[in-house]
């Protein structure tokens, strides 16, 4: 089973949804995740801000943050994520800032932040890829989608020990 057919079966499961903001990815997670039958009910959408004004304008990243942290930062893929999350009203989300061909002097060509968002908080994951830009783009996706499927198995343990823990209360 595909990474992407994973993710659908613990969202279906739960009856969660997922929403996805791609910058180096340029739509890459959204078209692995629409591939798979039934994606519909609960794939929401997602947000290719490949541009620093979207970003900031319909993500809601704040300016300060790429200023201060540079586009390719940890806290602008947890900001992207968090945003789509907000603007779609889904459970989770998975985010990517990063660089698919050529460095920026702070990270070199093939490098990217991914973020998972959900109702118990954002984390980030760094990855690197050396593949030139066609393979760094899908190397990137895979990547997100795996990080995405590793979050929401954590947040559904978690659950899981909670509703464990207070019935023997």
């Amino acid at each position: 089973m595909r990474i992407e057919e994973k993710i659908g079966v613990l969202l279906r499961d739960k009856g969660h949804t997922l929403s996805v903001a791609e910058s180096c990815t340029g739509g890459r997670i959204s078209h692995l995740l629409t591939t798979v039958s039934g994606s519909s009910s609960y794939y929401l959408g997602s947000v290719t801000s490949y541009a620093v004004s979207v970003k900031e304008a319909v993500l809601g990243v704040p300016e300060e943050i790429i200023r201060s942290q540079g586009v390719v930062s940890a806290a602008v893929a947890a900001a992207m994520a968090e945003g789509v999350r907000r603007l779609t009203g889904s459970t989770f989300s998975v985010a990517t800032t990063g660089l698919a061909e050529g460095g920026d002097g702070r990270y070199p060509e093939g490098s990217v932040w991914i973020a998972a968002s959900g109702p118990r908080g954002t984390k980030t994951l760094f990855f690197r890829s050396e593949g030139g830009r066609r393979a760094n783009i899908r190397n990137f996706a895979r990547a997100a989608l795996c990080f995405l499927f590793e979050y929401v198995k954590e947040e559904e343990n978690i659950d899981n020990k909670n509703i464990k823990q207070k019935s023997y209360i």
